[in-house]
């Protein structure tokens, strides 16, 4: 006697669960531009890796007899599967049944999803579309009671931050719980047109706040591209699933591993011209730091996360002769690359995710220092300074930094810990102490500029002065900086330097860095 019957009845309820919210709703999804669950998982992972967990559960009807007469599958999809040849959680919400939230889901299942990433200590990934909170208030009715809300498998989501790499795409209108799902992780990304993200929607906010505001208005990617609530922003969902696959490249796959080495074809010894003249001598003059960058890491092997937020400081991931770094450079061009509150937050939580990770650190550095003026005091710029320091200060994954011009103020010396090792090499562009001259001069001599009957001749004389004080070489008399190199030398000597840093990387596995998004 077999168990044919059985399996055939389990077939037929998985055949079920793969129409999702059936022809009409599934169609309309597509209608607007967005894939269906199933295809994102597809899409997502090498192909034919999928192993779904729970595929059959959801709502089920039957008649007296107790045969099923109709199925409504959950409104969540999670299970393993590769991305490039490693081992990662996935968990998806199905749109097309009842809009993602919980009125459609079997809660053990989101739940199910956090506890295997972090049992398993492999990475997690969630595909996020819909509330994913508490359901609507219609579901109250059919209960017949309220309840204290709880955040399902808060605990495991927590957990998880410390040890696997968390990543979660936005991929349609994401409200409440769905939206925190979002933003708890490493990394983060929207898509251009189907994405909005809000604590609560638009019609909450209408008539709660009294802002008539549509989807786009309220938390579409003009909003958040620069809000510091998302990291990435992609221009389609495959574009979202290539940034995830690239993140989750410099990811170990838990704490208890180092990051992976791949093999690089790029010349550790490569020597680039240009790198001679990338810093103006007219130090009004502006440069472009990503050019910089790209000339000195592994060819194509640049990752920038959170462009558009926090944007007078990039942070990236990159290569060294194959081994993953993380970067932190400035951008010039936005606030002379001061640190502003949005920059110094995003340096904070950049350094503690490398340190969560044991990504070594190359910190490019031109920095006038924390920014000032009415606004930078208003957002409270001094606290998040130093928070952005202080994390700088408890990392314990090695770090290098290059000085490429400036070093001024309680910002600019906060880049590195000078109480350490404190490895760094500056190049012959390198101008630093407690203030800009330009600036300082008209508080040093004030007196002397007010007093003086041609204010500006003696201003230019101080200045010429000071400069000849200020060369790079007069510290390095002094051993005030240990090394200043030829600016196309930068390359060979961080591929050296790497190799010595993933050396000490073993003696840092499983610790727990205390990672908050």
């Amino acid at each position: 006697m077999s168990w044919e019957k059985e399996i055939e009845e389990l077939r037929k309820r998985e055949q079920l669960a793969k129409k999702m919210g059936g022809e009409e709703r599934v169609a309309r999804h597509r209608k607007q531009g967005k894939l269906t669950v199933r295809e994102r998982i597809d899409q997502l992972l090498d192909n034919g890796t999928f192993h779904e967990i729970g595929a059959i559960a959801g709502n089920g009807e039957y008649d007296e007899s107790g045969e099923m007469v109709d199925f409504t599958p959950a409104n969540f999809v999670t299970g393993t599967g590769r991305i490039n040849n490693r081992k990662v959680v996935i968990g998806a919400d199905d749109f097309t049944v009842r809009g993602g939230s919980m009125d459609g889901a079997v809660t053990r299942k989101q739940e199910y999803s956090e506890l295997m990433a972090k049992e398993l200590r492999i990475p997690i990934i969630r595909l996020v579309d819909g509330t994913g909170g508490g359901g609507s208030v219609k579901l109250l009715a059919d209960n017949g009671y309220t309840y204290v809300p709880v955040n399902p498998a808060w605990d495991h989501v927590i957990e998880n931050l410390q040890t696997v790499p968390v990543i979660s795409a936005c991929l349609g209108s994401v409200a409440g719980l769905g939206a925190a799902r979002v933003s708890t992780s490493h990394f983060s990304v929207m898509v251009e047109d189907i994405s909005q993200l809000f604590v609560a929607g638009p019609l909450i906010v209408k008539h709660g706040m009294g802002q008539d505001l549509d989807k786009e208005e309220l938390g579409g990617v003009q909003v958040h591209k620069s809000s510091g609530a998302v990291d990435n922003v992609a221009k389609s969902e495959e574009d979202a699933f290539n940034h995830i696959r690239k993140f989750l490249s410099y990811m170990p796959t838990n704490i208890w591993e180092l990051p992976p080495v791949v093999k690089s074809s790029d010349d550790p010894y490569r020597k680039e011209e240009e790198l001679i003249s990338a810093i103006p001598r007219d130090r009004r003059k502006l440069y472009k730091s990503r050019l910089i960058l790209e000339m000195i890491f592994d060819i194509d092997s640049i990752f920038e996360m959170g462009k558009f937020y926090g944007s007078s400081m990039i942070t990236a991931f990159a290569r060294l002769d194959g081994h993953p770094v993380g970067v932190i450079a400035p951008d010039v061009y936005k606030n002379a690359g001061a640190m502003t509150a949005e920059s110094s937050e995003k340096i904070e939580r950049f350094v503690d995710l490398c340190q969560t990770f044991h990504l070594p650190i190359v910190n490019f550095v031109d920095n006038p220092g924390l920014e000032v003026g009415l606004n930078a005091e208003k957002k409270g710029t001094i606290r998040k300074g130093v928070s952005a320091i202080s994390a700088v200060y408890q990392a314990t994954v090695p770090m290098m930094e290059i000085i490429l011009r400036r070093v001024f103020g309680v910002g600019g010396a906060g880049m590195s810990n000078g109480h350490g090792l404190n490895q760094r090499y500056a190049w012959p562009s390198g101008v630093w102490g407690s203030l800009p001259i330009e600036g300082g001069l008209e508080v040093a001599y004030k007196r002397d500029l007010e007093s003086s009957d041609d204010p500006e001749a003696l201003r230019q004389k101080l200045l010429k002065q000071l400069q000849n004080v200020t060369s790079p070489y007069r510290t390095a008399e002094k051993f005030g900086i240990e090394e200043i190199i030829d600016p196309r030398e930068t390359r060979p000597l961080l591929c050296e330097w790497v190799k010595d840093a993933y050396s000490l990387l073993p003696q840092q596995l499983g610790n727990k860095h205390k990672y908050r998004p």
